[in-house]
């Protein structure tokens, strides 16, 4: 059974905000349903939304969750930065609590034929959602040298991105990319010996970066933040997993705007509806403790942030209760 990651910690900052009469919750990544159970455990009284690009884990996440609580439960499929189309849908426009546990899935990466893993021989597909857009091996054949290259740099942080898209655009010339193995030994070779040395798979870098540009992660990222942020009720909170240094940065910048006044910071009195919109729960990104990663590996690179609302919109008063059905 697949193990959640920091569940404890996830329901301690959620609780305040959940133990609301009518408390809404969104899972905007559901997966396997791991963190929903336990939020459905934990208040007896609180409504689950689900959201997930991947209609596999809906499959799995709801047969789970339905079992536990079927008439307290909306799964939906949608990309999380839908999150306000989706809530308007169901009739609750503002919510009390919003978890987002970013990055590829327990249930992707055990998928050999998702093509997420480059421990082990697959297609390279890569898509979060199977039902459309192009995968990785489209990329890897079609994306010239410096695309590649620019890939690999800003979204593996892949000091040798060069060398390795050129390595792929003379590779792909004899023989189109279909699996993974081909492409993990491509890396390897293409990387200088001292710097495999170090640092795990080589290849972790490129299949990181290849899977954030075919899922598009740090634009749907960038648009999700203000869009969870508008869809929490005042005294709503906002939790986010991050699992590399790219999230986790994007999270922070895209939520700090709305901690900070909206007057100039020398006036001396803060006239009402400028206040700070945001109040951090954290202080900085937590990590995991020893104890969960030696539990949990898959906890060994998380970041979490957390957020409570404190004001609504300066333009417009904002309800307090969810409704979702």
């Amino acid at each position: 059974m697949h193990t959640p990651v920091l569940t404890d910690r996830v329901l301690e900052l959620l609780a305040p905000a959940l133990s609301r009469p009518g408390a809404v919750v969104v899972d905007a990544t559901v997966g396997l349903g791991g963190h929903a159970a336990a939020l459905l455990a934990a208040f007896p009284e609180v409504r689950v939304v689900g959201l997930d690009r991947d209609l596999d884990a809906l499959a799995h996440s709801g047969e789970r969750l339905r079992a536990l609580a079927p008439e307290r439960v909306r799964l939906v499929h949608a990309i999380y930065d839908e999150i306000g189309t989706v809530l308007a849908g169901l009739g609750s426009p503002q919510v009390q609590g919003i978890l987002f546990d970013l990055g590829v899935s327990s249930l992707q990466l055990d998928t050999d034929a998702r093509g997420f893993a480059y421990s082990r021989d697959a297609p390279l597909d890569m898509r979060m959602d199977a039902t459309g857009g192009r995968t990785a091996a489209e990329v890897l054949n079609t994306y010239d040298a410096a695309e590649l290259a620019r890939i690999l740099r800003d979204y593996g942080e892949e000091r040798f991105a060069r060398r390795i898209a050129e390595s792929v655009v003379r590779a792909r010339a004899v023989e189109p990319f279909t699996t993974s193995a081909r492409l993990v030994d491509l890396v390897r070779d293409a990387i200088p010996a001292p710097a495999r040395r170090t640092g795990g798979n080589p290849a972790k870098r490129t299949f990181q970066a290849l899977r954030i540009e075919v899922n598009s992660e740090l634009d749907v990222l960038a648009r999700a933040m203000p869009a969870a942020f508008d869809a929490l009720a005042v005294g709503g909170r906002l939790v986010v997993l991050s699992y590399h240094s790219l999230e986790d940065r994007l999270v922070k910048r895209e939520l700090r705007g709305y901690a900070e006044t909206l007057v100039p910071p020398d006036m001396p009195v803060v006239p009402a509806g400028a206040e700070p919109r945001l109040r951090w729960l954290t202080r900085g990104a937590e990590p995991a403790s020893e104890v969960e990663k030696a539990d949990n590996p898959r906890a060994a690179s998380v970041r979490l942030r957390a957020a409570e609302r404190t004001a609504p919109n300066p333009d417009r008063a904002q309800p307090t209760t969810g409704g979702a059905s």
